[in-house]
């Protein structure tokens, strides 16, 4: 079921809240330092092919610390050219995606409602705003998947009755094992359901 959230439920709330009754868990979307970092160095490489092709194409230096004087146009100068524009797209789309803060929300936990409720920001569109709430009956279990390697993965899931696992976790930017640990046990604990993975 999809709808509004409810202003109560704390959006934009940066810490856990846990009563007797109701667990708030934010979730941290794309404003994160590393996002932040990457847009930064490619809006700077960006900027730096554009300017020496730009330099190249008119036999002067645009920047003092820049010398494209024996760059030629073609085929050096438009091939640096091409990395600039397809970088600048790229900065664009990362400054974006942090301005819109996706992948931002907050998992839900309300025994006085009977419901869990996953809300997350997405791209702008009629889809802005994802909304998903079940009931808490249909809970089974807290389940736990830790995979290490060149691209490790530490999710949490809620595993629901007639449903496929729900990510809990934000993606991109692994837990480490002592958090995965610790928030997998406090919501089996609040659920009263079984983990499974550790």
């Amino acid at each position: 079921m999809f709808g509004g959230p409810k202003d109560s439920a704390g959006a934009t709330e940066t810490t856990r809240s846990s009563t007797d009754t109701v667990m708030i868990d934010p979730v941290t979307g794309a404003k994160r330092f590393s996002n932040y970092f990457w847009a930064s160095v490619v809006t700077t490489g960006a900027s730096g092919f554009l300017i020496a092709g730009a330099s190249a194409y008119l036999h002067h230096n645009l920047l003092f610390f820049i010398d494209a004087t024996e760059i030629k146009f073609f085929p050096q100068g438009l091939v640096m050219s091409f990395y600039g524009v397809a970088g600048a797209l790229l900065a664009t789309y990362l400054w974006l995606t942090i301005s819109w803060d996706v992948g931002s929300g907050y998992n839900e936990f309300n025994k006085d409602e009977g419901i869990m409720r996953i809300f997350r920001y997405g791209f702008p569109g009629k889809n802005r705003r994802i909304n998903l709430v079940s009931d808490l009956a249909d809970v089974q279990a807290v389940r736990v998947e830790i995979s290490e390697g060149v691209n490790p993965r530490r999710v949490v899931y809620v595993r629901c009755k007639g449903k496929r696992d729900i990510p809990l976790t934000r993606i991109g930017q692994p837990l480490t094992l002592a958090e995965v640990e610790q928030r997998a046990a406090e919501l089996a604990k609040f659920l009263q359901v079984p983990i499974e993975g550790l």
